[in-house]
């Protein structure tokens, strides 16, 4: 377990989203695609996923798993991103740019995550 700090700053920022998912769903649920079912339920399994994948980033034996998961999990989120911008509800007031450069972001996210495969 003697990886870089930001390795474990990444599995401290998953963790505590995964958390938050159980503390606000409600603001998750808003930004849900209506096409998506149950979106209670989609948002507790993304939370338990976050969690489960932060804490397999501190560990070995589940660090490249943890990683592709985490960047499978942002892919799936692109949904959620699309949808905040063709709908005025679920894009919760942010300005345009906002919700635009998330987009973006999301390719920064799983390079950070890829660049962890060489450790």
């Amino acid at each position: 377990m003697d990886y870089p700090w930001h390795l474990y700053l990444m599995a401290i920022i998953y963790v505590l989203a995964g958390i938050n998912h159980f503390i606000k769903p409600k603001m998750y649920m808003r930004i849900m695609p209506n096409y998506l079912p149950a979106h209670k339920l989609l948002v507790y399994l993304s939370g338990i996923a976050e969690i489960i994948l932060g804490i397999g980033l501190c560990f070995s034996s589940t660090k490249n798993t943890a990683i592709y998961g985490i960047i499978a999990m942002l892919a799936v989120f692109f949904l959620v991103h699309f949808y905040m911008l063709s709908s005025e509800k679920a894009g919760s007031g942010l300005p345009k740019w906002v919700l635009i450069l998330r987009i973006p972001l999301q390719f920064v996210l799983m390079y950070w995550a890829y660049y962890y495969l060489a450790y």
